[in-house]
């Protein structure tokens, strides 16, 4: 993990506001080198992550695989498509101040939840913070969990988190190499989805053209995480078109007007 957080991209910061011509409602954050776009009126997402000038997250048109989004999991309690007060529609603005957007979304009237995102620089660390909330909008007690979906290119890179390969879950679908306690899966191609699980240590990387995105965010105890859902999931989809880099947070109980936290860090670093 040392190794990967070795060169922290972060001096000065700025934040703006901006409109597209579509009527889109996009909101830059920038950090030192580092430009972080997010769009308002489409579900929130970050739809892009640059490094200078080069992207680091998937552009790719066709819908649901490109940049960042957030769900609540567990999935089977809403199945697919992604909940669209959550993934679509847009969010209202609560907090817009140089280094800092708050947005939230509209309440689902399926699941009784509405969801918020913080969006912050931390200049001492070289972060941008993300911290995701949900709230129980509903009058009776639910169990739910945070879950961060951010798409990448399936080009010549590799994922990285510290997990023994043998507790990789289901088995057999891609194939990772153990390098000093931590698994790495390099990019490849099959004719089918894929997807695992597994209990990492609170951190997941990509690793592609020079640069690596790391994010790090609340470390699951055995248990913690919803049912049939883990800390660290990977998706790749059939051919080499794009991947899923997913992390969850703790399965929480929430009472009616209740919210729960959940922050990610996300860094980019120079360097495989």
């Amino acid at each position: 993990m040392k190794q990967i957080l070795l060169t922290i991209l972060c001096v000065c910061t700025v934040f703006t506001a901006s409109a597209q011509e579509n009527n889109d409602k996009v909101f830059t954050l920038k950090n030192g080198d580092v430009t972080m776009t997010v769009n308002i009126t489409k579900g929130g997402k970050i739809l892009s992550l640059k490094y200078k000038d080069q992207e680091v997250i998937s552009q790719s048109r066709f819908p649901e695989s490109f940049g960042s989004t957030f769900w609540t999991s567990p999935q089977k309690e809403w199945n697919w498509p992604p909940v669209p007060e959550f993934d679509k529609q847009t969010y209202s603005v609560n907090t817009e101040e140089e280094n800092h957007l708050f947005i939230t979304s509209p309440v689902s009237q399926r699941l009784g939840l509405s969801v918020g995102k913080d969006f912050q620089v931390d200049k001492k660390d070289g972060a941008i913070v993300i911290t995701y909330s949900i709230k129980n909008e509903g009058t009776e007690p639910r169990r739910v969990a945070p879950w961060e979906i951010t798409r990448v290119s399936n080009g010549d890179g590799q994922i990285g988190f510290e997990a023994p390969i043998d507790s990789i879950w289901p088995a057999g679908l891609m194939t990772f190499e153990q390098k000093n306690g931590v698994a790495w899966y390099k990019t490849d191609e099959a004719p089918q989805n894929r997807k695992v699980n597994a209990n990492g240590t609170g951190w997941l990387s990509y690793t592609a053209n020079g640069l690596t995105l790391t994010k790090k965010f609340q470390d699951l105890k055995p248990g913690e995480a919803a049912p049939g859902e883990a800390e660290i999931q990977v998706y790749v989809n059939r051919g080499k078109t794009y991947i899923e880099l997913e992390s969850q947070g703790a399965y929480t109980l929430l009472q009616p007007s209740e919210q729960l936290h959940w922050p990610v860090r996300w860094y980019i670093t120079q360097g495989n």
